[in-house]
């Protein structure tokens, strides 16, 4: 018979879809039931924000605070400088000190709309791994730590060898990475009595590395749960977009992008992403991922607005809307739609060709695309139609303000700089 939780959390995480695998689910649950419980997930620091890609670990972490524990963010300044090679097809690029502190002042920002931070024993915290890689000795790290590790486990995990299976490169650098990570675990627990590590289901072999390294070295108890790597109804890997990765900080994706992915959401993923995404009630849930023919819209903008209310606040999400509103339904500019802003040496004494304005506003990746887009007529500015790719667009028509549209859902302005 399957196990069904009692505490709070697990059954949220079960019963909205977060829930793919746990080493102990019973004995999980009575830790749940028995006080706080802190918790972390781990996020490397390669970028300067987080994506859509990583926000059902942070609703993760939002609902263990909700239902009375602790989430610890683990911010990976020390395994940044490694790289997790989990289901990689190459290594990743090693960064400097300065990159990795600038992307997490970055990806900070994202979390303050998630969870609240302070001294509360149910506050979060947040943490940096380089607070105890950075010191550690090398050879006495071998020689305490590396003795629990076994090369033949090590090899077996799915990562790792799909890697080898493949003949690609997996460097003993990268190698040392589910070492450091199993570390981290038994350091937070160490530290900070953490009793769970979460994580995606690509991450399981670490997670379990890290409880064996936590019963090994210091007889602690510890738990591994994992979330599904999620894909959207037509196989696509969740959080990109045509347009690229959909950010989760506002400087790099616009709230008004942001809400526009949510509402071009495919019927079937409606549901699924209402119970994920959205704190609104299982049974509303369903009832609007249920709804069929134009009324999917509506749960469509429902679902819009309730993720960019909880990521950007609730004045930009209705901003948003009524933005979308006035481009789709009344064919007006829409003052919030994304903006790229020209100086004159941009445009030069002949203009600028549509081309570059679709590349240089982001509705086009590369010139050869934005060609594409206008030679099957997906290509407007200003809501008429653009045949040819070699139209030239003037300062003037600029200085008025330039509407660009790639096909139905996607838009911007182009404005001169004052």
């Amino acid at each position: 018979m399957t196990y069904k939780p009692k505490s709070e959390f697990l059954r949220v995480m079960e019963t909205r879809g977060f829930l793919s695998d746990c080493t102990d689910m019973e004995g999980l649950d009575e830790a749940l039931m028995n006080g706080i419980v802190p918790a972390y997930i781990g996020f490397d620091a390669t970028a300067s924000s987080l994506h859509v890609g990583s926000l059902i670990q942070i609703m993760m972490l939002r609902w263990l605070q909700k239902t009375g524990h602790q989430p610890l963010v683990l911010m990976g300044g020390g395994t940044s400088k490694v790289g997790d090679p989990s289901f990689r097809a190459d290594e990743r690029s090693l960064m400097n000190d300065a990159q990795i502190a600038e992307n997490i002042a970055g990806i900070k920002k994202v979390f303050a709309s998630y969870v609240t931070f302070g001294d509360g024993t149910t506050d979060a915290k947040m943490l940096n791994n380089a607070d105890w890689l950075d010191n550690l000795n090398y050879l006495t790290f071998l020689r305490d730590v590396g003795q629990y590790f076994s090369v033949n486990r090590m090899l077996s995990f799915e990562s790792v060898k799909q890697r080898i299976d493949r003949e690609q490169s997996l460097s003993f650098l990268e190698f040392n990475y589910m070492i450091l990570q199993a570390y981290d675990f038994m350091e937070i627990n160490r530290q900070f009595g953490c009793l769970l590590q979460m994580g995606g289901s690509d991450q399981w072999g670490n997670i379990v590395n890290g409880i064996d390294l936590s019963r090994r070295m210091s007889q602690a108890t510890v738990f591994g749960l994992t979330s599904p790597l999620l894909t959207t109804a037509d196989g696509k890997k969740m959080g990109k977009s045509q347009a690229g990765a959909v950010w989760l900080n506002a400087d790099m994706r616009s709230p008004y992008e942001f809400w526009q992915f949510w509402r071009n959401t495919l019927d079937a993923d409606v549901a699924k992403f209402l119970k994920l995404y959205t704190e609104l009630p299982i049974e509303e849930c369903e009832r609007l991922g249920a709804l069929e023919g134009s009324d999917i819209n509506a749960a469509k903008i429902t679902l819009a607005n309730e993720v960019t209310t909880l990521a950007h606040g609730a004045e930009a999400a209705k901003t948003a809307e009524a933005t979308a509103r006035e481009v789709f339904e009344k064919g007006g500019v829409g003052d919030d739609l994304p903006t790229v802003t020209l100086n004159a040496q941009d445009i030069g004494e002949n203009g600028i060709s549509i081309v570059q304005l679709f590349v240089k506003s982001g509705l086009a990746p590369s010139g050869k695309e934005a060609k594409r887009t206008i030679a099957s007529g997906g290509a407007k500015m200003n809501d008429e139609v653009v045949n040819d790719a070699g139209t030239m667009v003037s300062a003037d028509a600029i200085a008025a303000t330039v509407k660009l549209s790639a096909g139905k859902k996607r838009h911007a302005l182009v404005k001169i700089a004052e």
